[in-house]
C-alpha cells in the first residue's frame, strides 16, 4: 500500500492523504489548506491526482480542515462515494454551504478592489450550490460498523471523542495475501470532554498515522476549565454585567452551552439569559440535538434525570435574525452571548464587543487558542485600546482567559493513545502537527521505547 501525503503534513491545515491499494485509490479527508493567499488556491484548486478515478473517499470528521475541499473535489468530477458517520454528514452539509457563501462574499470584495485596479475578476475557490452538491454523495456508517468501499479493504469507523461524529478511521487490508490493520486517528478528543464520548484507543494496529497538535504539551483537566468558568460568571454577574464570549460555531460554542446548562440547573450561577448568536452556530446546534443519541454517558443522564435537553433550557435563545441580535444591545441586564468567530475577526461577535467592551462591569471570555494579529489575541493580551471596524476603542470590559476547553489530545492523552497500541506497532506516522510539537512528542515516544516513528512531509510518499 502506498500513501501520499498531501497535506497536514508538518503543519496543521488542509488534511489530506490518498492510500493505493489492490489497484484501487481511497482518498483519507479532503480538507482546505489555509495559507497564504497565492498558496490557498494553488494548493486547494490542484489535486495530485484526478478526483474522477478515486474509487471512495473517508471523512473523520467535518471541520473544515478536514472538509472544506469536498465542493472541490466534487467540482472536478468525483464519481465515488464519501463515507463517514451519519453525524458528520450532517454537520459537513451545514459547514460547507456555510463555507461556499463565504468563498463567494470574499471573492466579491476582492473583485471590488480589482475593478479599481483595472484587473480581471477573480473567481472563488468555490461556491454555495458547489458545496450543497457534496450532499449527494455522502454514504453515512454508524460507529463500529465495518464496511467494505474496495475489495481486499474494510473500514470501520471508531469514535474519536473530538466533536460530534468524529471518528479514528481503521483499515483491515489484504492485499495480494498480505493481512495488516491501518489506523488513522483523524483528530484525537480528550478524556470528560462535555457531551462527547472518550475516544477510543487504538488496537492491533500495524500502522498507525496519528495526529500530534498538541505533542508538546499536556491540557489542563476539563473539570478545572469548568470551574474557572463558574467562577468566573459568577463575578461578571455580581456586578451585572455582560459576559461576551467569541466561540467557534461548531464544537465549542455547544460545550459552552452545556456547562451553562448543568451550572444553572445545579444552582452553581444564577440563571440568566444565554443567547447564541451565530447563524452558523445555530444551525450546527440544531445537528447535535439531531444526534443527540451520540452524547456521552453523563450527558445522557443528565437528561434523563428529567430536567431538560442539554443544548436546550429556559434561559437559553438562539438568535435567528439580525433584528433579535441588534435588540441585544438595548438590554441592560446580566446575560451571556456566545457569538462567532471564534478569534472575533468576523461576524456578529464584533458587533456585541463594540458596545460592551468599553463598560467595566462587562467580561471578555475567550476561551480559546488565539491566532497572532487577531482581536481576539489583542484581547487575550488585554491590549488597553483596541480597533473595531477600524474605530478605537478603550477596554475597560474584564478579560478572563480559559484554558483547558480545547477538544484536542493533550502530550499525555497522546502518549495514552501510542502506548494503547505500541506492542503491534511496526510504524507510527505523526500528521497533524507543526515541527515544534511534533519534535519534542517524537522525544517523548523514543523515550517509551517506540522505534520507527516517521514525521512525513507534504507531498512525500511512503510504501507499507
Amino acid at each position: 500500500m502506498k500513501v501520499h501525503f498531501n497535506g497536514a503534513s508538518q503543519t496543521v491545515t488542509g488534511s489530506q492523504y490518498l492510500l493505493e491499494v489492490n489497484g484501487y485509490q481511497l482518498l483519507l479527508e479532503c480538507g482546505l489548506y489555509q495559507g497564504h493567499r497565492k498558496d490557498y488556491y494553488q494548493r486547494n484548486r490542484t489535486f495530485g491526482f484526478n478526483p474522477g478515478k478515486l474509487d471512495a473517499v473517508l471523512l473523520s470528521h467535518a471541520h473544515i480542515d478536514h472538509s472544506g475541499n469536498l465542493p472541490n473535489l466534487v467540482k472536478h468530477g468525483l464519481n465515488a462515494p464519501i463515507y463517514t458517520t451519519r453525524a458528520t454528514a450532517g454537520l459537513a452539509d451545514v459547514m460547507l454551504r456555510d463555507s461556499g457563501h463565504i468563498q463567494e462574499a470574499d471573492v466579491e470584495f476582492l473583485n471590488k478592489k480589482r475593478a479599481k485596479r483595472g484587473e480581471p475578476p477573480a473567481e472563488p475557490l468555490y461556491t454555495m450550490a458547489d458545496a450543497e452538491r457534496v450532499s449527494e454523495f455522502f454514504k453515512p456508517v454508524e460507529y463500529n460498523q465495518s464496511i467494505e468501499p474496495v475489495p481486499g479493504v474494510r473500514v470501520t469507523f471508531v469514535d474519536a471523542g473530538h466533536i460530534l461524529g468524529s471518528a479514528a478511521v481503521v483499515f483491515d487490508i489484504d492485499e495480494h495475501g498480505r493481512k495488516f490493520r491501518f489506523w488513522f486517528s483523524g483528530d484525537i478528543g480528550r478524556d470528560r470532554l462535555p457531551l462527547m464520548k472518550d475516544p477510543v484507543l487504538p488496537s492491533a494496529a500495524d500502522y498507525l498515522m496519528m495526529e500530534c497538535t498538541y505533542g508538546d504539551k499536556p491540557h489542563e483537566d476539563p473539570e478545572v476549565a469548568y470551574v474557572e468558568l463558574r467562577d468566573s460568571l459568577r463575578r461578571a454577574i455580581e456586578r451585572r454585567g455582560k459576559i461576551i464570549i467569541p466561540a467557534f460555531a461548531v464544537g465549542r460554542t455547544q460545550e459552552l452551552v452545556y456547562s451553562f446548562n448543568r451550572m444553572m440547573s445545579n444552582g452553581e450561577v444564577p440563571a440568566i439569559p444565554v443567547f447564541v448568536d451565530s447563524p452558523l452556530a445555530v444551525e450546527t446546534s440544531k445537528v447535535f440535538m439531531k444526534y443527540a443519541d451520540l452524547f456521552d454517558a453523563e450527558t445522557q443522564e443528565f437528561v434523563r434525570s428529567g430536567r431538560h435537553p442539554a443544548l436546550n433550557f429556559p434561559q437559553l435563545t438562539y438568535i435567528e435574525s439580525v433584528d433579535q441580535s441588534k435588540a441585544l444591545n438595548d438590554r441592560r441586564e446580566p446575560m451571556i452571548i456566545i457569538s462567532a468567530s471564534g478569534m472575533a475577526e468576523t461576524g456578529r461577535i464584533l458587533h456585541h464587543l463594540r458596545n460592551n467592551i468599553e463598560n467595566p462591569k462587562n467580561m471578555v471570555l475567550i476561551v480559546s487558542w488565539q491566532a497572532p494579529h487577531t482581536l481576539g489575541r489583542r484581547l487575550a493580551d488585554r491590549e488597553s485600546m483596541v480597533r473595531i471596524f477600524g474605530e478605537p476603542y478603550d477596554r475597560r470590559a474584564e478579560v478572563v482567559t480559559i484554558g483547558g476547553l480545547s477538544a484536542h489530545a493533550g502530550q499525555t492523552m497522546l502518549l495514552s493513545y501510542a502506548r494503547a497500541t505500541q506492542s503491534s506497532l511496526r510504524d507510527l506516522y505523526l500528521v497533524h502537527g507543526e515541527e515544534d510539537a511534533a519534535t519534542i512528542f517524537m522525544g517523548l515516544l523514543t523515550q517509551q521505547g517506540f522505534t520507527n516513528v516517521h514525521f512525513p512531509g507534504w507531498g512525500q510518499t511512503l510504501e507499507i
